[in-house]
């Protein structure tokens, strides 16, 4: 066997979807130049809605809820929700109901949030332990990319048996945003109490380092010393001139907190965390130095100032760049890592390596060839050329990887460990 034959490629694809949106907050001001001596553009907004007479507000109301409603549950509570979080800067005065949602209205937008691409695919298993018969039922995280060039996360569930039989349910006709708990200035939580189910919550960028996009979230079913489980995750926010890592930890399906992460390792792209501790501290995996797969260490979850570079290019497909995908998977010979390399015409392949259990920084093995790369009627897409993965799931020695196809659609693929480890050379 040869690596190339280790995965069967699914028929299931996820491709995006326009019609998908979500309301989110819109805010807008006056240049610097025209602001001063006026007042909040804001206000003048508010001013002219109290100046309606009681037709024209009906009318505008109607207007705004008939099509609305048929979109999106509960956008009355979304839309006074959005009132109530600009509400101080409307000047004086008082607004009725009807005039807060319009407000709300105003300082609002439908967003077609996966409506360019849905890609960068990360999998874990239900954190309850749900099964399907003999299946397994699973979170699926995809990156949208909507107007603006601007990523957000959605997600999916579904079961898989372990074999080539997978399903994935099909997604709410609803996007439903969260409601946001400010508790510090960089950080949050996301209340996704509207949520009727997973498919239905969109996390958008929500703070300033991620203005520009929450980017290839990095899931893990994350066991502590103490044996409590969380699923957390690692992903890149960029506020349109830098990127840095942070992470996202649920406190159950519907609470979710997002937070940076501090030290001298997270100003870069591609952290995964290990899904246990190792001689008790927290470690990651990243490609710090854009060339090299390194690996970190930290006593704190959130602070990251050391790493060593563990594996470098060597194969002609990974000439350029060598990366992590998503998180180690842990099986009896080691820390499974599928990896990405970046070779010629900027493509990328996906390949794997092993890592001793108890020294990770222990390469074992490696793949000379890539196991899965942009076939010929996979050139094209959003960026050409790539093939990239954010993880894959286990069940039992069986493995399946989600993975993107062109920075614009999400393809599977179903394999054998015991394969894959045979295709793989000594480091």
């Amino acid at each position: 066997m040869n690596a190339a034959e280790v995965f069967t490629k699914l028929d299931i694809e996820l491709r995006p979807d326009p019609s998908r949106t979500v309301v989110r907050p819109f805010s807008f001001g006056y240049p610097d130049a025209f602001a001063d001596g006026r007042p909040p553009r804001a206000q003048a907004v508010a001013d002219r809605i109290r100046a309606l007479d009681d037709t024209m507000r009906a009318r505008m109301k109607e207007l705004l809820l008939t099509p609305m409603r048929a979109r999106h549950r509960n956008v009355e509570q979304v839309l006074l929700r959005r009132y109530a979080e600009v509400r101080d800067e409307l000047g004086p005065g008082d607004l009725d109901h009807d005039e807060q949602l319009l407000v709300g209205a105003y300082f609002s937008q439908e967003y077609a949030f996966e409506s360019a691409a849905l890609f960068n695919p990360s999998i874990v298993a239900l954190p309850d332990g749900e099964q399907d018969g003999d299946g397994i039922r699973f979170i699926l995280s995809l990156r949208g990319i909507g107007e603006g060039h601007i990523s957000s996360i959605t997600l999916r569930t579904g079961t898989w048996r372990g074999d080539d039989h997978l399903t994935v349910d099909p997604p709410s006709a609803a996007g439903v945003p969260p409601r946001i708990e400010h508790h510090h200035d960089e950080w949050v939580r996301l209340v996704c109490e509207d949520s009727q189910e997973v498919s239905e919550t969109v996390i958008f960028p929500v703070l300033p380092s991620q203005r520009q996009g929450v980017e290839d979230l990095r899931l893990v079913n994350f066991t502590d010393h103490d044996g409590v489980r969380s699923v957390i995750g690692t992903y890149t926010a960029f506020d349109g001139q830098h990127a840095g890592q942070e992470l996202l930890r649920g406190v159950d399906l519907r609470t979710v907190e997002m937070r940076p992460l501090n030290g001298a390792m997270t100003g870069y792209k591609g952290m995964a965390l290990f899904p246990r501790r190792i001689g008790g501290q927290f470690v990651m995996l990243g490609r710090q130095d854009s060339e090299n797969i390194w690996l970190l260490r930290s006593d704190d979850l959130y602070t990251w100032e050391t790493g060593t570079p563990i594996m470098a290019p060597k194969y002609s497909w990974e000439f350029v760049q060598l990366g992590n995908c998503g998180s180690p998977l842990e099986i009896d010979e080691g820390w499974l890592v599928f990896t990405h390399g970046v070779g010629m015409v900027r493509g990328y392949c996906i390949g794997a390596c092993l890592l001793d259990k108890d020294d990770p920084s222990r390469v074992l093995a490696r793949t000379a060839s890539p196991l899965l790369f942009p076939s010929a009627e996979q050139r094209g897409g959003y960026v050409p050329n790539v093939t990239y993965s954010c993880g894959a799931l286990l069940h039992g020695r069986r493995v399946l990887l989600p993975y993107a196809i062109g920075d614009e659609y999400t393809a599977f693929a179903v394999g054998s460990v015991d394969d894959l480890l045979s295709v793989m050379v000594a480091a």
